[in-house]
């Protein structure tokens, strides 16, 4: 009897012990950018602690280790990990290790790596959840009224659909009046929202990509004029496991990254944006450097889709100011410069407007633009009747939460797009196809 009481406590000094750790946890993991050779593991504790992950490969059982990182509060008691020297083509499954003691987890934590594809088969099928618009209400700091934010479940819905990755379009968080103006206030915002429940298993299950618009750099409708933008960027980058930001030395979130035969362009759309009340001087979008950057890599893309990431609607005329149509010279000249240097395979992924829609534009002698524009995820929804496209794909208008799921399949030279629409709980809304041949010069 008494060693049966002797094991019985130590059970329970264990599941306190552990309890004790997994409260140490703010967020995440979350799993970042993936290589064929590494990926990224983010993870926010509530305190100092050590941390490091335990790792296999599924299905066996021959564990690895990566080094130990002790969260500070002056990294706001973040860890971003690499795991490396991993083999191409794989999916491995990993704990989190909290002062010595691993976090088993309640879903399903995995990552992967990039197949070795080049000159031996075809691409492989993938698919990716994107959207934007994360909207999570906090009272005290919100406008009175009703909550903006709502359906929370979404980020369930995403984690059941199991992408290989999840692309955030923008206004991934929200930052209010009480957070903007100070690094302490930006780290607050993410800190608080990125620890929803429903969010966690989504985080830990997928690899996660993100460009960010006005609401995650500043003010709303903020542009190049925002004070305090170096230290929205400090923190973007803190919160985020892309593989890189900016681009030949500029300080911005620009980023690139490619998945199988697709290529992924992430522009920012707020570092370099000329306030709507100058008059007296050339208004850029994305700015001279930036355009050339992704002229330059557009150029030397073999991808069949070639994904241009931004913020704001580009296609869409009768949008209000907050989109590209409102910048005319530049995106005029963006349009020109794809035709004139023949590029194949563009496709536009934006966000911002609270609502899902998409748009097609027809080009003489040239094959059609399309934008993609998801949203929002949790936030408001726009009123129907400020909705007014007449770019719109009949059928594709949607004033609900939502996210899409872009299916990439086929055999070389033959891929397809898929895009189908999903409300928060999961139900489909819409599907849209492209082929590859659709969008080449013939």
């Amino acid at each position: 009897m008494f060693r049966k009481i002797l094991v019985a406590c130590f059970i329970l000094t264990i599941s306190s012990f552990t309890v004790a750790q997994e409260k140490l946890i703010n967020s995440g993991p979350m799993v970042g950018y993936s290589t064929m050779r590494e990926v990224m593991i983010w993870v926010q504790t509530t305190k100092q602690a050590a941390i490091k992950f335990k790792y296999n490969e599924k299905g066996s059982e021959r564990y690895f280790y990566t080094s130990n990182y002790q969260t500070i509060k002056k990294e706001a008691f973040i860890a971003k990990i690499i795991v490396d020297n991993l083999e191409p083509g794989n999916v491995y499954e990993y704990v989190l290790c909290v002062d010595g003691t691993e976090i088993l987890p309640e879903y399903r934590q995995e990552f992967q790596t990039q197949k070795l594809w080049q000159w031996r088969e075809d691409p492989a099928e993938f698919t990716f959840a994107t959207g934007s618009c994360a909207y999570i209400n906090e009272p005290e700091y919100d406008r009175p009224g009703t909550p903006y934010g709502s359906d929370y479940q979404i980020f369930s819905a995403i984690y059941e659909t199991t992408p290989d990755f999840m692309l955030w379009l923008g206004d991934n968080v929200y930052l209010r009046e009480a957070d903007w103006n100070s690094r302490s206030g930006i780290i607050k915002r993410y800190t608080h929202d990125r620890a929803i429940p429903e969010m966690q298993p989504m985080l830990g299950a997928m690899h996660h990509y993100a460009i960010w618009d006005d609401h995650d750099y500043g003010p709303d409708n903020s542009d190049r004029g925002f004070w305090n933008k170096k230290t929205t960027l400090e923190v973007f980058e803190m919160m985020w496991g892309n593989w890189s930001y900016g681009f030949n030395d500029q300080k911005c979130a620009t980023s690139f990254f490619q998945w199988a035969d697709c290529d992924f362009f992430l522009l920012d759309n707020r570092t370099f944006r000329t306030p709507d009340k100058r008059m007296n001087t050339k208004r850029e979008f994305i700015g001279d450097a930036q355009m050339d950057w992704l002229i330059d890599g557009l150029v030397t893309s073999q991808a069949p889709f070639k994904f241009v990431v931004i913020g704001s609607q580009v296609l869409n005329p009768a949008n209000n100011a907050e989109s590209y149509s409102a910048f005319k010279e530049e995106r005029a000249k963006l349009f020109e410069l794809i035709h004139s240097e023949k590029i194949e395979g563009v496709v536009f992924l934006s966000g911002d407007v609270h609502r899902t829609e998409l748009s097609r534009l027809n080009r003489k002698k040239a094959y059609p633009f399309y934008d993609f524009t998801i949203s929002p995820l949790t936030s408001g929804i726009t009123p129907k009747e400020m909705s007014k496209n007449p770019l719109l794909i009949e059928g594709t208008q949607l004033f609900k939460h939502n996210f899409a799921e872009i299916k990439i399949s086929g055999k070389s030279k033959e891929r397809k797009l898929t895009c189908r629409v999903i409300d928060s709980h999961g139900n489909e809304e819409w599907v849209y196809e492209i082929t590859e041949d659709e969008l080449k010069y013939k």
